[in-house]
Parts: C-alpha cells; sequence; structure tokens
C-alpha cells in the first residue's frame, strides 16, 4: 500500500486498565467578553470528572490542571469537553479517549462547535501514561538581570514549566507567582510531584519560560532554559545556573503505529445472500453478523487511526466479469487503492461487494495472513505493527497453508484477529488461536501467540441487544492486542519510548531546592 501515515498506537504494560493523563488547550476561542478577553474553564463528561482552573484573558488558553482517566484499549469510552466563560457558553467537543491516545503522538486536535454560524476554535486534548514514581519535589528559584520590558524599566515576571513529549512539543506542568515590578526576582518555594515534571524519567527534557505579566493576557517572552530532574537534583550551585535564551528546541523520538486491515469471508456456505437465511443477508431493519462484528471491532480501532482509511478485503468470491475465484480481493473494487473511508466506507464497500461478486469457495485464510505479512516483513523495527480482522463463518480450507502463514507471520510485527460468524463448529478456529496449545507447523512452534479467535455467538445479548453484543465482542477480541505487541518488541530487543520504572528509595535523588 502506498499509505503514508499509519494509526499512531502507544504500547503499554500487561494490567489490566492503564492510567492516563489528559492535558487540554484551547486555541482562538470564541471571544463573548466585551471589554477583556475570554475566561476560559472546561469539564468534561459522560460523567462530570472536574474541571480545569480558570485562566483570565486569554482566547489561547493552556491548562495546568489534568484530569486522570483509566484507559481500556478494547473499550469505547466516550467524552465530552464544554468550555464555559462565566455562564457563556463558548463551545464543545464529543471524542472517546481511544481518539486521543490513538492520534499522533497521543494529541489530538478538533475544532469546537455547538454554537451555530460560529467558529468557536479548536481545543487541543493529550495524554500520556503515568509512571508509578510518587516523589515530590521541593524548588525555589530566582533570576538576575531578567530584560525590560515595562516603559518604566521593570517586569513583572513569571515561570512556566514544561515537559518534553515524544513528537518534540512539550506539555504544560507548573506555573509559579508574579513577582511584581523587579528584574531580579526570587520566586516562593513551591512543591511538584516528580510525576508531573518529568514522569518519573529523571532524563526526562523539562523547559522553562520565562515571560512579563501583562494583565490583557499578551505576556511578552522573556526567555527559555533546559534543565533535567537530574539535573535540578544537584541543588543550589553553579551547576544549577542557566541563561534564558529565545532560541527554541526541538526533540524528535519514535513512536509504534499500527496498520489495521479488514478481510470478510464470501465463500458459498455463508448462505444466498438474497435469503434471509444467509449470514450476508441485508435485512433493512437490523445489521447482519457479519456487519456487527466489523462493527464493533472497527468502531475501536478506528480511533487509532487519524485519517480513518483502512483496506478491505474479500476472499472466497467469484469476481466480475470472468468469474475468476480470488481469495484478496478490495471490497471497493480498487486494487490500486483497497482503502475505504472509515467504518461506515466499509460497510458500504461490503454491500456493495455482495451485490457484485458470486459467493463461491474455497475458504483461504492463507492469502489474507500472507498479504498482510508481507508488508509487516518489510518494517521490523518497531514503528509500525499490523493487524488483521477476518470475519467468517468457520469452515477453512487451507488449514495447513494457513498454519505455516501464521507460523511465519508470528515473527513479525503482527497480530490476528478472527471473529467466527453463524453456527458452525469452530474447532479449527480453537486450533489456530493456540491459547492452549502453541500452533505449529512442519514441526516449527510459532514464535508467539499472534491469533485471537472468539465466536460472536458467544456474545450476542439474550434480549437481542445488539449494541451490549457488540460492545462484549469488541473488549474481548481486542483485549490481547497490547499484549500481542508489547510481545514482539521484547522478542527483538525493541525498547519502547522511557516508562518510568519502579523506583525503590534508593535509586531516588535528593530533592534539594534550587
Amino acid at each position: 500500500y502506498d499509505k503514508s501515515s499509519f494509526m499512531n498506537f502507544i504500547y503499554f504494560g500487561s494490567i489490566p486498565a492503564t492510567k492516563v493523563e489528559i492535558t487540554v488547550s484551547c486555541r482562538n476561542l470564541l471571544d463573548r467578553d466585551t471589554f477583556t478577553k475570554s475566561d476560559p474553564c472546561k469539564f468534561f463528561t459522560k460523567i462530570t470528572f472536574g474541571r480545569t482552573e480558570v485562566i483570565d484573558n486569554t482566547l489561547n488558553p493552556d491548562f495546568v490542571r489534568k484530569y486522570i482517566l483509566d484507559y481500556f484499549f478494547e473499550e469505547k469510552q466516550n467524552l465530552r469537553f464544554d468550555v464555559t466563560h462565566t455562564e457563556d457558553f463558548l463551545g464543545q467537543v464529543h471524542c472517546t479517549l481511544g481518539e486521543i491516545v490513538g492520534s499522533p503522538a497521543s494529541r489530538l486536535e478538533k475544532p469546537l462547535g455547538g454554537i451555530p454560524g460560529k467558529k468557536c476554535g479548536t481545543i487541543i486534548l493529550s495524554a500520556e501514561e503515568l509512571g508509578n514514581c510518587r516523589d515530590y519535589a521541593t524548588m525555589q528559584f530566582c533570576a538576575n538581570k531578567l530584560d525590560k520590558k515595562d516603559f518604566f524599566g521593570k517586569s513583572d515576571p513569571f515561570m512556566v514549566f514544561y515537559r518534553s513529549n515524544e513528537d518534540g512539543t512539550f506539555t504544560i506542568c507548573h506555573k509559579t507567582e508574579v513577582v511584581k515590578n523587579t528584574l531580579n526576582p526570587v520566586w516562593q518555594p513551591f512543591s511538584i510531584p516528580v510525576r508531573a515534571l518529568c514522569n518519573g524519567d529523571y532524563d526526562r527534557t523539562i523547559k522553562v519560560e520565562v515571560y512579563d505579566w501583562d494583565r490583557d493576557g499578551s505576556h511578552d517572552f522573556i526567555g527559555e532554559f533546559t534543565t533535567s530532574y537530574k539535573e535540578l537534583c544537584r541543588g543550589q550551585s553553579q551547576l544549577n545556573v542557566y541563561e534564558a535564551s529565545r532560541e527554541k528546541e526541538k526533540l524528535i523520538k519514535l513512536q509504534t503505529q499500527i496498520h489495521f486491515t479488514v478481510a470478510i469471508d464470501f465463500t458459498a456456505s455463508n448462505g444466498n445472500p438474497s435469503q434471509s437465511t444467509s449470514l450476508h443477508y441485508m435485512n433493512p431493519y437490523q445489521m447482519n453478523a457479519y456487519a456487527m462484528a466489523l462493527k464493533a471491532v472497527g468502531e475501536i480501532i478506528q480511533d487509532y487511526d487519524s485519517d480513518k482509511m483502512f483496506p478491505a478485503l474479500g476472499f472466497g468470491a467469484k469476481l466480475p466479469p470472468d468469474g475468476r475465484v480470488s481469495h484478496e480481493f478490495p471490497l471497493n473494487g480498487n486494487t490500486e487503492n483497497p482503502y475505504c473511508n472509515g467504518m461506515e466506507g466499509i460497510l458500504e464497500a461490503y454491500h456493495q461487494s455482495l451485490k457484485t461478486v458470486q459467493l463461491y469457495g474455497p475458504t483461504n485464510f492463507a492469502p489474507v495472513v500472507n498479504h498482510v505479512a508481507r508488508y509487516a516483513a518489510a518494517v521490523q523495527d518497531g514503528s509500525q505493527y499490523f493487524v488483521l480482522l477476518i470475519i467468517t463463518d468457520g469452515v477453512i480450507s487451507d488449514m495447513a497453508q494457513t498454519k505455516e502463514a501464521i507460523v511465519n507471520a508470528a515473527k513479525l510485527p503482527m497480530s490476528i484477529i478472527i471473529v467466527g460468524v453463524g453456527q458452525a463448529e469452530f474447532d479449527a478456529m480453537v486450533e489456530l488461536d493456540g491459547d492452549d496449545i502453541r500452533i505449529s507447523s512442519r514441526g516449527k512452534l510459532a514464535e508467539r501467540d499472534i491469533v485471537q479467535f472468539v465466536p460472536f455467538r458467544d456474545y450476542m445479548d439474550r434480549t437481542g441487544n445488539h449494541v451490549l453484543s457488540m460492545a462484549r465482542l469488541a473488549k474481548d477480541v481486542l483485549a490481547e492486542i497490547p499484549d500481542q505487541l508489547i510481545s514482539y518488541m521484547k522478542s527483538r530487543g525493541i525498547k519502547p519510548n522511557p516508562v518510568p520504572p519502579a523506583y525503590s528509595p534508593g535509586d531516588r535523588p535528593q530533592s534539594n531546592p534550587v
């Protein structure tokens, strides 16, 4: 494929839930204040989690106060953010936690809406996994001979602290008070969680900016310097004297990204799509099992792709115009560009394919497994990871070839999800799953367990609640992906971007005033 961007994916430890910290900023907010700029504050629901602080006189706030949430890769966690100014509504946005985590560098920008005919500005949401460091640091800063900004030759300086991110950006984590009318300020001592400064990574870059406060919110930039918590822990000495420079620095690090592919079974064992007994029957009032399985998994996965474009394949059908049997044809009919726009695009292409192809056979998995494996084999440095979703009625014809393809794929950055629909026996699928007995081919064991199989019928709600059925299905089939990704990275000795380790008291530098 020629796709230039893949799904961003941050991989976490093998624990049921990961705590993530959400940072919020806004740009170009709607100004509803007659004499000064709006003073925005913000909270979000499904359940109200809290509010930010109020920032005076700015339409471009960077909020210091964070939100801490439990993150589940396999669940759809809906969020709503409201921006308000006193009693005035400035805008609103809906998203999922997965959208934030899955955006490039886990940084999501979305336009605010909710006021017809008005441009409400943009909200910027950043997520970071929290480390387990529980230390606090007490620090104090002073400055000498700051630039003169005021007409009378003095400044009202304050400091803003940021921690570095993997994409070269910075996240605000602390502001000092304003010291009035001086070029040689001494700020009050303050205590701050080490986790806020560097998330437990003592070598992580910390940027400190110095501004001259202005009541209208247009604070003048005086200068900046960079340091680290490790350096700050050296205490009050010449080693902790910095020159505030106006030059900007950038840090760029590698992140793992996900590429997601769908493959749908178009074999005759599914039944004639025009008959209501078929697994492919298109009831105008209800999705069939294929559509429900696709939507259930896809609506979670799509949060990890910024452009929401996915390659979608079919297998086991005769294609027009010559009736050629294919086991890896694009659902949209475009062999040069098999990408569909979001889940709705895949569903539309799926429905259209049912009208144009002839269900046939046999049911061969190996071609689509090898199809994705070719691309995974080209990128084994940890920068990309591939996930293949196969939806099938379970009557597999090329078991030996599929087992060989999976054994070969287990060496690659790749996972396979198989969802079985219908009432067939899925013994072959259980064997491919390899949870109990690791799959092998020609006497060779798979290097990793990369297959997760579930029969959709086990998740059907007895009351007919399809939304609940789909949520249960998605949670189970996606739950193993993070661990499978980590197992590949470990097998290749690829280390993730620094995740804070568990510190023992002897590992901790002493926190001294600076």
